[in-house]
């Protein structure tokens, strides 16, 4: 790598290493180039060094060649937040799906229906019925039971997964994963959109975000932010420093983070411009869930 490339990369890791790496994430190899430009390689050279996986890595390369581009001058400082630099148009008319609140708060994952129901009564403004089974008619019956826990109330529903028995059952809305969303046909999510429900995507980094803005959903999730151990990721958990650097990129959304966080980190969770944070454990693993549940609505309200 040219003597001019190898110092414009150290000057990146010098100046963000702090923030963006972690004992958790480690440096990763450096993935194939996609451009000769000395901007691109010098960051594809220095997010690898952070420990950003391959494909976030060149998606941050191209996003600081095209924020260098606009701005005339590389400057090793400005981390890229501007969603132009990312690509980030304004999406298809029509295609956006169904608007929610931009402010979510208190979001719940909960198990089953019965749980939907005691945080339903608890005051929790968002929950998500998250029930694992590959019964079909069990599947119909659980979103059923979260759909009518939930009548009367305020609640925002949302339905992991399951989206079909979402439509069925008029839930307000459904969370895909992006494995789920790269298994939708076309037509299936034209069927979701059509139906009036919301969308929420998870994500784990930069290019994961991108391919949920083209689907225009009604919320992204951002995570894990902090180790979990519920679910196997693909990434290392994401921090504070990412997680409000992806906050300010995908602003025009509802944002949701996700992943580990406990009441102690609530806090500085909700300072990197997030409106909602989802909670897994720290609600049903408590002694007191109704308790819980309303230690940590007073936070999210101090937020």
């Amino acid at each position: 790598m040219p003597d001019n490339i190898q110092a414009m990369a150290q000057a990146l890791v010098d100046t963000h290493e702090a923030a963006f790496r972690s004992p958790d994430l480690p440096a990763q190899p450096r993935p194939a180039a996609l451009s000769q430009e000395p901007v691109y390689l010098a960051a594809l050279e220095a997010c690898s060094r952070l420990g950003f996986i391959a494909i976030d890595a060149q998606t941050l390369a191209q996003a600081w060649l095209a924020q260098s581009q606009r701005l005339g001058s590389f400057d090793a400082r400005l981390w890229p937040c501007d969603a132009r630099d990312f690509g980030l148009g304004t999406g298809e008319a029509g295609k956006a799906f169904p608007s929610c609140p931009q402010q979510l708060g208190l979001y719940a994952v909960l198990p089953d229906a019965t749980w939907v129901g005691r945080m339903a009564q608890a005051g929790v403004p968002t929950v998500q019925l998250r029930y694992k089974s590959e019964d079909s008619a069990a599947i119909a019956r659980e979103v059923r039971a979260a759909v009518a826990a939930v009548q009367g109330t305020e609640v925002h529903l949302f339905i992991n997964d399951h989206w079909r028995a979402a439509i069925e059952a008029g839930a307000y809305g459904v969370h895909l994963g992006q494995e789920d969303l790269d298994a939708l046909a076309a037509s299936d999510l034209q069927a979701i959109h059509a139906s009036g429900l919301r969308l929420g995507v998870s994500t784990h980094g930069y290019a994961e975000m991108l391919r949920a803005h083209r689907v225009q959903p009604s919320y992204i999730a951002l995570g894990a932010v902090f180790p979990t151990t519920l679910k196997k990721m693909a990434t290392a958990p994401q921090g504070i420093a990412r997680l409000a650097a992806y906050a300010k990129l995908m602003q025009r959304y509802p944002l949701v983070a996700i992943g580990g966080i406990s009441a102690t980190q609530f806090a500085q969770v909700l300072a990197t411009g997030v409106g909602s944070v989802a909670v897994v454990r720290a609600l049903v693993n408590a002694a007191d869930p109704e308790a819980a549940a309303q230690e940590l609505l007073a936070l999210i309200g101090q937020g």
